[in-house]
């Protein structure tokens, strides 16, 4: 059974409930009956009904198993125009702000997750990364101890013997694009989330990335990694993570034993976290296209409960396999 498989298994066994912002996007729309066929979530598709049912019968989706919320109509609404101007008066935000903002779909979206009306969220069908994310910090925030935001993918290399049988979670590869040396830390602990829930690690093992293993470079890049492993091993104690390693001294057993003798993961990492996102992005690309790995993701990583982001060029399917992942997520 292939990983993907085994998510949508894992989805199914405890179906949870996802809203879908983006009601009058086409491939929302023809995701919804895979995913009710599925039993992969519950979903909610925000917006007028009249217009989602108009489109969705225009191109011949089958929606009869989402709930339709139009925000401005919703029960929900002034109890979420009350939350949100309590959460942001602060930030200048007055009632008549508040009135308008709870209008915005994905906005309202990210208050049913915080309001316990939604397990989780996808969108980014039709909006950038930055849409989705800002209601999601702003009414969500973070998780408790993390302090941004990443994105990992999973990288399935085929006929592979590294990591665990070819699986890999490589972040940050989406989000932040110089991390500091605190959040790197934060996105070691975020990656173990995803490698043990989505791809079912037994013994997820981190490795921080660099040109230098073990101090063979000298370069205050290096010292960034280096200090971000210290961190790491000190904010969060459970975790196998060590570095600054070289890739091959993170992912090959001979080398990391010769390069770096007694490391705990060297030569055995699972879960690798670039110094920056051009490398991370650079690399999980490479590693597509030149391995022929299958790159799931950009998978949302430290917000407090699962929101996911999909790219603008997604496929129904690609919609189908991200709500299956928030939902196992939540």
């Amino acid at each position: 059974m292939s990983l993907l498989a085994e998510i949508r298994e894992k989805a199914a066994k405890n179906v949870k409930t996802i809203v879908l912002p983006e009601g009058t996007e086409e491939r929302t729309l023809q995701a919804i009956k895979a995913i009710v066929a599925q039993r992969l979530a519950n979903p909610i598709l925000l917006g007028d009904e009249g217009e989602i049912k108009a489109l969705a019968s225009k191109i011949g989706a089958d929606i009869s198993g989402a709930e339709i919320i139009n925000p401005a109509k919703s029960a929900f609404y002034d109890d979420f125009v009350q939350a949100f101007y309590e959460m942001r008066k602060s930030k200048g935000v007055d009632l008549d702000k508040a009135k308008s903002t709870m209008l915005d779909p994905l906005f309202f979206a990210s208050m049913m997750v915080k309001m316990g009306k939604a397990d989780g969220e996808v969108a980014g069908a039709e909006n950038t990364t930055g849409n989705v994310l800002r209601p999601a910090l702003q009414i969500i925030k973070t998780a408790p101890g993390i302090s941004a935001v990443s994105g990992a993918f999973i990288m399935i290399v085929p006929n592979s013997d590294f990591g665990d049988k070819g699986t890999f979670v490589f972040a940050d590869c989406a989000v932040t694009p110089v991390p500091t040396e605190e959040q790197m830390a934060e996105f070691a602990q975020s990656s173990i989330g995803t490698a043990v829930d989505l791809c079912g690690m037994k013994d997820p093992k981190v490795g921080m990335l660099s040109f230098s293993t073990k101090g063979s470079a000298s370069h205050e890049v290096v010292d960034k990694v280096a200090n971000a492993v210290k961190i790491a091993k000190e904010r969060f104690p459970e975790l196998k993570v060590d570095g600054e390693f070289q890739a091959d001294a993170a992912l090959v057993p001979s080398v990391g034993s010769s390069k770096a003798p007694g490391s705990p993961v060297a030569g055995e990492c699972n879960v690798l976290i670039f110094p920056d996102l051009q490398a991370g992005n650079i690399g999980y690309k490479l590693v597509q296209r030149l391995a022929k790995a299958e790159a799931i993701g950009p998978i949302l990583q430290g917000i407090a409960k699962p929101v996911n982001d999909l790219s603008r060029g997604c496929s129904v399917e690609d919609i189908v396999n991200v709500v299956a992942m928030t939902a196992v997520r939540a």
